[in-house]
């Protein structure tokens, strides 16, 4: 190769360098603002959840954005959500059969609703069911959704466009400069290799690139904050560390919504609800951020699932033997045909050769790293004691009519807690039933092949089945136990009241949320749900549903609003929420809190 022909492509290549330099500097200097938190409060703002999880996910749409606009749907009461037995899996959505006034909801509120109501079977729909069964509807949905989401974000003043006009002139501007750079090279190339039949490439090249670069930077890579937006997301944050403050928060599951009301759903959006969120899934959900307790606090880790390199996930005598093989080829090719020349080969033969001897030292430089970087993987092995967050299968033998395909090799993520990411090992997949997501193990890799040579669960995962406690120490601080037999509290209401509340004879029957749900003696769908909660839930949930009509001389304190009622009595604070045709006797709520006067 002459001179001439490497200063010109030196000059293709700086003038595309620079422009990419530019784009880097522009992104860098417009990126999302990470703003110090306020301090804690319980006080919650204006915006709705969806709008907060991208100002506190520095406009990042996750799957909190949905999630919890459906919490905060249920609270204002668009429909409920109902858990029947102990596992939050078994939640249901139950729609009204009048709808409720929807013109106060946002674009994006509605296409939450839309969907729940689409789904909803004589106004039922388990909530397992909302998610997507094809990839393109979910991914077309979840575009709508950000959009809408991002207009009412920009009319509210909190975000504005992450690349503003004056930065799109200015690579546009640059873009052109690379366009002309790279066409003076081009031009200068052909007149010194002119071919017979075309004209010189000189403009073509550099229209082709203009074009190409200004696509590429013109495209939205996103939103970003306005002085505004940074003011609201520091405000969030302090939301957030005030929810974080209680541990047993993270762990309510997402029929809690009926005590807790709208704190549920924003803390969703704050990403501080993680048993919610996990039960919770409209198709959004991603490998590659997943959450993880491991070091007794909830937080999300990015995976990296490695696959491009040959050697991940190989044993290290298929790499040594692989690297010989390499290494002997290419060193016989290379003995064989010789070094390849330093002039471009003027004809097919020489071309070919040239390539193959360039192939050859290729070969024999591949072996030679790998059998180094091989034998220092085998006294560098890494221990590591973390939680299991994915399992999967990564490469399996091809199949046949005959014999299907069989895994060998599974994807293992483990966070131990040094950082927000982790990339993910290979599992033999003969040990792929050892483990499960959840469990804590003790794994000892190879770092550079990324393979497993030994594992030992340290940990079972806890059960899916923990439910809210109700205990509050002392201190505040709240611990989380497993779902056992225990003696339900007192009823603040007899049963023979609640029967002339409802004007029915009804059975009680206890749930998992320290409460009772009361269904028509002969049989039904339930009528009302009463929930009893003490410390600091009961704190939460008065100062939630202390709204509506006030009822003075009863208790501390007692309202009525709509359908949902509220009693407190020193630390403790009674819900009742009304259900299905039970609904019709909600002017008897103000007769029933009467009646907590009458005891001690």
């Amino acid at each position: 190769m002459d001179k001439r022909t490497v200063a010109d492509l030196a000059l293709a290549a700086a003038s595309i360098g620079l422009w990419a330099l530019l784009y880097a500097a522009a992104r860098l200097f417009t990126r999302p603002a990470s703003p110090t938190p306020a301090p804690a409060t319980m006080e919650l703002g204006a915006e709705p959840p969806a709008l907060v999880s991208l100002l506190v996910n520095r406009w990042t749409l996750t799957e909190d954005a949905a999630e919890s606009t459906l919490l905060d749907l249920a609270a204002r009461k668009f429909f409920e959500l109902r858990q029947p037995g102990n596992d939050p899996l078994e939640t249901t959505v139950h729609v009204p059969a009048e709808s409720r006034d929807q013109s106060g909801l946002r674009a994006y509120e509605k296409q939450v609703l839309d969907r729940v109501r689409g789904l909803a079977v004589n106004g039922v729909v388990p909530l397992s069911a909302l998610t997507f069964r094809d990839q393109g509807q979910a991914k077309t949905w979840n575009k709508r959704l950000r959009a809408a989401m991002v207009a009412d974000a920009r009319a509210a003043g909190l975000s504005r466009r992450r690349f503003g006009p004056a930065v799109t002139t200015m690579l546009a501007v640059a873009a052109l400069g690379a366009a002309i750079g790279v066409g003076l090279a081009a031009m200068h190339y052909g007149t010194w290799h002119p071919s017979k039949d075309s004209d010189n490439p000189g403009v073509g090249t550099g229209l082709v690139t203009f074009a190409l670069l200004g696509l590429f930077g013109g495209r939205s890579p996103g939103e970003r904050d306005t002085p505004a937006g940074r003011a609201a997301a520091a405000r969030w944050l302090g939301v957030r560390d005030w929810l974080r403050g209680h541990e047993q928060f993270a762990d309510l599951p997402p029929a809690a919504v009926a005590v807790w009301d709208r704190y549920l759903g924003y803390g969703a959006a704050v990403g501080t609800t993680h048993l919610a969120s996990a039960v919770l899934d409209l198709g959004m959900g991603d490998r590659q951020l997943v959450w993880s307790s491991y070091g007794d606090t909830w937080h999300r880790v990015r995976v990296r699932y490695p696959s491009f390199w040959p050697r991940y996930g190989r044993t290290l005598p298929i790499l040594l033997l692989r690297a010989a093989a390499y290494t002997v080829v290419g060193g016989l090719l290379l003995n064989f045909l010789g070094w390849p020349t330093t002039q471009l080969a003027a004809d097919w033969p020489d071309l070919i050769v040239d390539g193959a001897s360039v192939l050859s030292l290729v070969l024999l430089v591949v072996g030679g790293y790998t059998i180094v970087r091989g034998l220092l993987d085998l006294a560098t092995v890494a221990t590591i004691t973390g939680e299991v967050l994915w399992l999967e299968t990564w490469r399996s033998t091809p199949g046949s009519e005959d014999k299907p395909a069989r895994p060998w090799l599974h994807y293992l993520a483990v966070d131990d807690g040094s950082a927000d990411r982790t990339t993910a090992w290979g599992l033999p997949s003969e040990w792929s039933d050892r483990c499960q997501d959840g469990d804590v193990v003790t794994i000892r890799a190879r770092p550079w092949s990324r393979r497993i040579g030994e594992l030992t669960v340290a940990g079972r995962g806890r059960s899916r089945h923990l439910v809210e406690t109700v205990t509050l120490d002392d201190t505040g601080s709240l611990a989380l136990t497993m779902l056992t037999p225990v003696a339900p509290p007192s009823e603040p209401f007899t049963e023979d009241e609640v029967s002339q509340l409802l004007g029915r004879p009804v059975t009680a029957a206890p749930l998992p949320l320290a409460g009772t749900q009361y269904s028509p003696a002969e049989g039904g769908k339930p009528l009302l749900l009463i929930q009893s909660v003490t410390g600091l839930p009961g704190r939460v949930a008065w100062r939630a549903n202390s709204r509506g009509q006030e009822l003075p001389g009863i208790a501390d304190g007692a309202f009525v609003n709509g359908e949902r009622a509220a009693l407190r009595r020193g630390d403790t604070t009674v819900v009742l929420t009304l259900l299905g045709e039970g609904r019709e006797r909600r002017a008897y709520l103000p007769w029933l809190l009467s009646q907590a006067t009458t005891r001690s």
